[in-house]
């Protein structure tokens, strides 16, 4: 007989109608990749986490967006954590990705869990000049609107994506930008998100995240991209490790989200949230 259960949580939700949306399929054993598609597309979210076996501290997990594999999910893997941690307790669980293993640790503060994801080590290198020419010109930014103090970036923690930081909070207002022009770009250059960001204080960071390849115009909270960000100001020396800051993402869709980031001195990079029930 069959083991399976399908759930459907708001991860990084600090509030009712927040964070993002995610599926978290748990089975005995995981379905082939054209199954676990059609699932994804059924459920009809960004990501949907695919996990088995049905219990034990240490699962295999496969990411599917509605339109195809994603190598590492942040925002599926904390609603994956705080499912775990309902069935089985808080504590640490070990998920083995297609990029490596992937820790999360869960646990219950106030009442609520909370789930902490340890990414895989992450790495950073700089965009080609036509990667960034062309981003650059899809999204309508111009490059004196660039803070020159985190230069951009194409970050990895699990997934690739590609930092832009805003000189002015203003420019994070606007996202308009040709969806299949960008999509084509980004699949050219194996970019899962671009991370647009702007730096409010040292602690403090607001986020907004364009998704194309995977079926949505924006993606209201994006735990991998978070880990590839954080990782990237520590390598790049732009933050001095350890350090803690917050990335308020989702804002602009309505759906606000919050996810703390932790920088360890080495090592992957920790994202930590909370997750609703939809």
């Amino acid at each position: 007989m069959s083991n399976e259960t399908l759930h459907r949580l708001s991860a990084f939700a600090e509030q009712a109608g927040g964070g993002n949306p995610a599926g978290v399929w748990v089975g005995d054993t995981l379905p082939d990749a054209a199954t676990m598609r059609r699932i994804a597309a059924e459920v009809g979210y960004s990501e949907t986490a695919f996990v088995a076996p049905a219990r034990g501290r240490e699962r295999t997990i496969r990411y599917f967006s509605p339109e195809a594999e994603v190598s590492f999910c942040g925002h599926a893997t904390i609603a994956t954590g705080i499912v775990l941690g309902e069935a089985e307790g808080a504590g640490r669980y070990r998920l083995l990705t297609a990029v490596g293993e992937v820790s999360v640790a869960v646990t219950e503060e106030g009442g609520r869990l909370r789930a902490a994801l340890t990414s895989v080590l992450p790495r950073f290198e700089r965009p080609s000049a036509e990667l960034l020419a062309g981003a650059l010109e899809l999204l309508g930014w111009r490059s004196d609107e660039l803070d020159r103090t985190i230069r951009p970036a194409r970050a990895w923690a699990g997934a690739w994506h590609l930092v832009l930081a805003a000189r002015e909070r203003t420019r994070l207002d606007t996202l308009d930008y040709d969806f299949d022009a960008l999509k084509a770009l980004m699949l050219d250059h194996d970019l899962t998100t671009l991370q647009l960001i702007w730096r409010e204080s040292a602690t403090a960071f607001h986020a907004r995240d364009p998704f194309p390849v995977g079926g949505v115009v924006e993606d209201p909270a994006t735990g991998a991209a978070a880990a590839a960000f954080g990782g990237y100001l520590r390598e790049a020396r732009l933050v001095e490790a350890p350090t803690r800051f917050t990335i308020r993402q989702g804002e602009a869709m309505g759906r606000p989200s919050v996810l703390v980031v932790d920088v360890p001195a080495e090592g992957g990079i920790v994202v930590s949230g909370g997750a609703v029930p939809i």
